[in-house]
């Protein structure tokens, strides 16, 4: 299809301000390039990130801005170039939208970590020099290498929490070959992040323990997603009861715990990996040095492994836990994501409530 032709207004949702209050806001995607594809948004997931960069809690926020990072649509128009994708397929895209494409990461298909740094999907500054405007509207222009297929049978609403949420802890899990049926993983946090990597150890055929600080959950944890164990991390008790078990954790929490007495449930060589952004991390050496731990940290993912993942998700049936809502219910959505009050990823209907 050809790729010229004029500027298209462009619908989305706002912030002005770190008030972070959303409200309609027109304006203007790129002209479609040789090697872009235009897609039309039918979803957007909700992140923590949109709640932190709305507010500016970075310090960098540049207005107005349009949030959203785990986005999912159709194709409506490619670029000359482009030879992956066609009018109509199911795309997503996620939490970038470019990078140097030089580096040594991009060449391994890291780019999330590119020397340059990746541009992320909104707030991000792009190399034409325009401030980039995230899913929260009606379509997006990217680049077709930071696109993905989803595969034809995964509903479109379920794939969106994949972009990011997704991604964030399959990622890891391969690095740190978390995928090696019978080996134990311990579980920080049932939020977005969470309850995918308990969907994520169960099709690897792991044992799965669930940490959270409420009770409230057990019941979620074991009877929906499939976890074998639940402890409260506040029980003491049942904390010693799992020392030097488990051969991975997986940290999905933002929230400042004590990290010594998770390091005793580690077997010798364990690893316990950290997605969540807590204020800092705190640990006795000892903790690391006797045991032959490894402490990690880890973003999103790189576009190779992001596909791999919406095809792993499609062929094992693993699918997010979602509320769908209207775009005129993000600004409750953001606040009820503060208070943790969700099961488990808020998904924008962006098709039939953004006009």
């Amino acid at each position: 299809m050809s790729c010229q032709g004029a500027t298209e207004n462009c619908l989305g949702w706002a912030a002005r301000d770190p008030s972070g209050f959303l409200s309609p806001y027109k304006f203007n995607r790129r002209v479609i390039g040789d090697d872009d594809v235009s897609v039309s948004i039918t979803h957007c997931g909700v992140c923590y990130a949109d709640v932190a960069w709305t507010r500016n809690r970075m310090g960098h926020s540049k207005y107005p801005l349009v949030p959203g990072h785990e986005i999912v649509g159709t194709v409506k128009e490619v670029g000359s170039n482009v030879q992956r994708f066609k009018v109509g397929d199911h795309v997503g895209v996620g939490t970038y939208v470019n990078s140097c494409r030089e580096c040594e990461y991009c060449d391994d298909g890291l780019e999330v970590y590119c020397s340059k740094g990746a541009v992320y999907t909104f707030d991000g500054i792009d190399a034409d020099g325009s401030i980039t405007k995230g899913g929260y509207s009606t379509f997006i222009v990217v680049h077709e290498r930071y696109c993905f297929k989803i595969p034809e049978n995964y509903p479109l609403a379920l794939a969106a929490p994949l972009l990011c949420a997704g991604i964030t802890v399959y990622s890891p899990m391969m690095r740190h070959k978390m995928n090696q049926p019978g080996k134990s993983l311990g579980v920080i946090g049932l939020g977005g992040l969470g309850h995918l990597a308990v969907k994520f150890g169960k099709a690897f055929g792991l044992e799965v323990t669930v940490f959270s600080t409420t009770i409230s959950k057990k019941d979620e944890a074991l009877n929906l997603l499939g976890a074998d164990k639940f402890v409260v991390s506040s029980d003491e008790e049942q904390m010693v009861a799992l020392a030097k078990s488990l051969d991975f954790i997986l940290n999905t929490a933002s929230g400042d715990i004590p990290f010594d007495p998770y390091m005793s449930l580690l077997k010798t060589a364990g690893v316990l990996v950290l997605v969540g952004f807590p204020s800092e991390v705190k640990f006795n050496p000892a903790s690391l040095i006797l045991g032959m731990k490894t402490v990690s940290g880890s973003v999103t993912g790189g576009t190779k492994e992001t596909q791999e993942m919406l095809d792993f998700c499609a062929s094992s049936k693993i699918y997010p836990e979602i509320e769908i809502v209207p775009i005129q219910y993000a600004n409750e959505a953001l606040e009820r994501m503060i208070k943790k009050d969700v099961k488990y990823r808020f998904v924008i209907d962006i098709e039939n409530s953004l006009k």
